[in-house]
């Protein structure tokens, strides 16, 4: 054979071989990830010819379903709960592929799942059209709406968690503004695009999950936290602390701190007041003080123990935000005692997700377990049968029993010096309202109202936090207690008549 001839046939194999080792790359290796590429069109349109599982709610209350449509897709998906639940439900969609739980289940949902192996052989022995399993959330409805109506009846930013303590099965999860998902999911593209656009230009967001995606200063909700350590560090319930309407803060050059309009704590002239009094009228001088005598790091460590780490978490799939305890220290690395002063009231750079400060209340009504919250209680197969069935997880201790009953009986006295509507008549309630400042001009900006809360106090079955952004409708007279606590109030009583 002439040099020509084999140089030639040596180069036709080379680039068969390479031609087979990219067939197999993209047959085998990137198999998976194409197929699940929400730009696949084919893998689409496979997924809409079958019945795509349901996303339901406590008591099956559907929130997710796709219901038989006449065009070429065969199925149309949709949102019976609408913007109530567009946070967790996500949207479907044929342009833009899934979001939220429609993505974060997809496969469980399209029927591609392993677990739904038997079902698709059976399928395909008898010709039957596929379909999806299903997803069951811990999520009560009623609870859902009373969480979602606080918030948009007055057109307020913000969210709400609520959480079973002694489970960590959360009741509700609502975050506003919302969007409808319907159109999103809608088999006409223009549909798609005009409800996609209005959607990522609208400002606040309504694709921002606030209960998770974001952090806000807590205010004076992180004094639970403070208590907490300083409980274990010293301090009792009846400890004097300082009373004074203002303090100057060290290392500052003279930088002041002040109570809630300059008043002295409790009405009582700047004398000194109990740690339960500081607490219930959110004394920001006897916490900046109790915060610089316990110090940093015992005060970080009791964060850490309610699961307020500063690193990114995740529920049931979805990301959860990073939160922030603060820089206490100076770059020397000796403690910055104006900046622990301000992180003891839950300013400066102390930052929460809303469902981490509904963990601290919870974790405090259950006798200071922390329990892992939880969102999805079940999956099932098209038949029903379970897949998987959620179980309650401890993580641990946060604070001693001894010492959450001890801040039970102050959040009951905090929550009595609270006013704002929504009482629940024969429950008592234990909570803490926060008024945090924010932004670059604070002073000048309308403050975020939080309330965390339990109830009823002595039997805690529901914990909640609420999140107003910028003040909700009152501008920058707004507090935790006019804001945020009449919707939490409402949001127990809902919880508490579904389980009575």
């Amino acid at each position: 054979m002439k040099p020509s001839m084999r140089k030639l046939g040596a180069a036709i194999i080379v680039m068969l071989v390479a031609l087979m080792a990219n067939l197999t790359y993209i047959q085998v290796v990137k198999a998976v990830d194409y197929r699940h590429d929400p730009n696949n069109r084919r893998t689409v349109l496979e997924e809409y010819s079958r019945a795509r599982g349901q996303i339901t709610a406590s008591g099956g209350v559907v929130l997710a379903q796709s219901n038989p449509s006449k065009d070429q897709y065969r199925y149309q998906r949709v949102y019976p709960g609408g913007a109530m639940y567009a946070n967790l439900t996500g949207y479907y969609s044929l342009r833009y592929g899934p979001t939220g739980l429609e993505r974060l289940q997809n496969d469980l949902l399209a029927g591609n799942d392993p677990q739904l192996f038997v079902e698709q052989l059976s399928d395909l022995i008898t010709g039957r059209d596929p379909q999806g399993g299903n997803v069951q959330l811990t999520i009560v409805p009623a609870v859902q709406k009373a969480a979602y109506d606080g918030l948009s009846a007055k057109g307020y930013v913000g969210a709400v968690v609520a959480i079973n303590p002694s489970t960590g099965a959360i009741l509700a999860m609502a975050s506003t503004p919302s969007y409808d998902p319907n159109p999103l999911a809608s088999h006409s593209e223009d549909v798609q695009r005009k409800a996609y656009n209005k959607l990522v230009e609208a400002s606040p967001s309504p694709i921002l999950d606030r209960t998770i995606g974001a952090v806000y200063p807590p205010g004076s909700t992180f004094k639970l936290v403070v208590t907490a350590a300083a409980l274990q560090h010293g301090f009792t319930p009846q400890s004097q602390v300082p009373g004074a309407p203002t303090i100057t803060l060290p290392d500052t050059g003279g930088a002041t701190l002040s109570n809630y309009d300059k008043e002295a704590c409790a009405g009582r002239g700047g004398a000194p007041v109990t740690l339960t009094q500081a607490l219930a009228y959110s004394c920001n001088t006897a916490y900046a003080t109790v915060a610089m005598d316990i110090g940093a790091a015992a005060l970080k460590q009791q964060a850490a123990a309610f699961g307020i780490t500063g690193e990114n978490s995740s529920i049931d799939g979805f990301p959860v935000a990073a939160s922030r305890t603060g820089t206490m220290e100076t770059a020397s690395g000796a403690t910055d005692l104006g900046a622990l002063a301000q992180s003891g009231i839950g300013q400066r750079d102390v930052a929460l997700t809303p469902l981490e400060d509904a963990v601290v209340a919870a974790t405090i009504a259950n006798g200071g377990k922390r329990m892992q919250p939880y969102l999805i209680e079940k999956t099932t197969r098209p038949d029903l049968s379970v897949i998987e069935q959620a179980a309650p997880v401890a993580l641990g201790q946060a604070i001693p029993a001894t010492v959450a009953d001890e801040i039970r009986t102050m959040m009951v006295a905090s929550e009595n010096a609270t006013p704002g509507s929504g009482r629940i008549a024969g429950i008592t309630i234990a909570s803490k309202t926060g008024t945090a400042e924010h932004g670059t001009d604070p002073k000048n900006t309308p403050p975020h109202a939080w309330y965390v809360a339990f109830a009823p106090a002595d039997h805690p079955k529901v914990a909640v936090a609420v999140f107003v952004a910028n003040g909700g409708d009152r501008g920058l007279n707004a507090t935790g207690a006019t804001v945020a606590a009449p919707i939490g109030r409402d949001v127990i009583a809902a919880a508490l008549a579904g389980l009575s």
